[in-house]
């Protein structure tokens, strides 16, 4: 009678852990809030940023507000968790999250590992520089011939540095904060970014600047080299997948160039 108290006992618990680790009435989205103005952490709650306990403070961005819009297409309650950049697959793959929401673009690699929706967001990509760098009247790729640059570990910014020919191509770093300091510092002549993280960059590094390209002069994008942004959920979670690319296509591109520009505002202090 006993042992089989014990075993009741024991399934009622697991089953409640259960029901705790996976919460079907919440969407649970990671990302780094390092990465603005698609998500940064602010330590003051205001409107339209997120509670993450985890990192004791408040995520904000465009990235939060789309999570915000798919969470209530899908009548769930948002959870963000904050994760490094290279945590943030294994953490989807481990069940710990639903959805990377992250300013994430599909590759062929990343592809083996998750399924991506739809595009929420595309730009351009331009470069970083040092205003009194010699780089800084720079035109096109080639004039970054011989240049020191670096991207971010991980992620397109690095892959496309091999298209400048005599590039000096820089060990990557874990982080645009850390791309920033090496810019700053010397340590590298500039770094990719997608248009709107350099702007927001830019409003608080005023001895920094951009060079964008005219068509042709720039870095080219492809399928596997894009700059447009995607969610990453599990491999074969195709329920989701259907729903999260229903929810984006309600949205149109006036809302989302609009909550873009809202979030830059935010991140400067606007």
């Amino acid at each position: 009678m006993l042992k089989k108290l014990l075993v009741a006992v024991l399934t009622v618990l697991l089953l409640t852990s259960c029901s705790t680790e996976n919460d079907e009435n919440k969407f649970v989205v990671g990302l780094e809030c390092n990465y603005a103005p698609f998500n940064w952490l602010q330590s003051d709650k205001d409107e339209g940023s997120v509670h993450v306990p985890s990192a004791n403070g408040y995520c904000k961005g465009y990235d939060v507000t789309i999570a915000k819009k798919l969470a209530t297409s899908l009548n769930k309650e948002l959870e963000i968790k904050a994760i490094t950049w290279d945590g943030l697959i294994p953490a989807l793959q481990s069940d710990s999250i639903d959805a990377i929401i992250a300013g994430m673009s599909y590759s062929q690699e990343r592809a083996k590992e998750v399924d991506f929706t739809d595009a929420y967001y595309e730009s351009d990509y331009v470069m970083l520089v040092s205003k009194d760098s010699i780089y800084a009247t720079a035109t096109s790729l080639s004039d970054f011939s011989g240049a020191n640059i670096v991207g971010q570990m991980g992620t397109n910014y690095d892959l496309i540095i091999d298209q400048i020919e005599g590039v000096n191509h820089q060990p990557a770093l874990t982080s645009y904060p850390l791309i920033v300091n090496a810019i700053k510092s010397g340590t590298a002549d500039g770094a990719p970014a997608e248009k709107p993280t350099a702007e927001s960059i830019l409003a608080t590094n005023p001895d920094l600047m951009m060079i964008e390209f005219e068509e042709g002069q720039g870095f080219t994008q492809s399928e596997d080299i894009t700059t447009a942004v995607s969610i990453a959920i599990r491999k074969g979670d195709h329920e989701l997948l259907v729903a999260l690319n229903k929810a984006l296509s309600q949205i149109d591109q006036t809302s989302r160039d609009t909550w873009m520009q809202e979030a830059i505002n935010a991140e400067q202090g606007e």
